[in-house]
């Protein structure tokens, strides 16, 4: 299994389920697995341009798209979506990450970094 090299966030500051919901949980969940933490902010013009790139070729795209968004890329390259915000509240937002960072697949994850 390769292992996770990058946490990427794409993630606006306004944003309850981003900050610090999702962008503090996926910074812990970066240094238990070693790997680099990085945010793509929506507002900011150049960040957006690589926010939107990685959504469309890999997450939950539309053109006004839900944050956040969580990817983790491998070091054999490939990238994977493993989490988008939710549309019912903060609150499910972060039953979702805890889900993922509890779960058995950041278990195994953390097993090989």
């Amino acid at each position: 299994m390769a292992k996770v090299s990058k946490i990427i966030v794409v993630m606006a500051d306004w944003c309850p389920h981003c900050v610090p919901t999702t962008v503090e949980a996926m910074e812990r969940a970066a240094q238990e697995l070693g790997a680099v933490f990085q945010t793509y902010n929506i507002d900011d013009p150049a960040q957006e341009r690589l926010a939107d790139e990685i959504v469309k070729k890999h997450g939950d795209w539309s053109p006004n798209y839900l944050i956040p968004q969580v990817f983790f890329e491998y070091s054999d390259g490939s990238i994977e979506h493993v989490l988008t915000g939710q549309r019912e509240g903060v609150w499910a937002t972060k039953e979702k990450i805890n889900e993922l960072v509890q779960g058995p697949k950041f278990a195994a994850l953390k097993a090989t970094s």
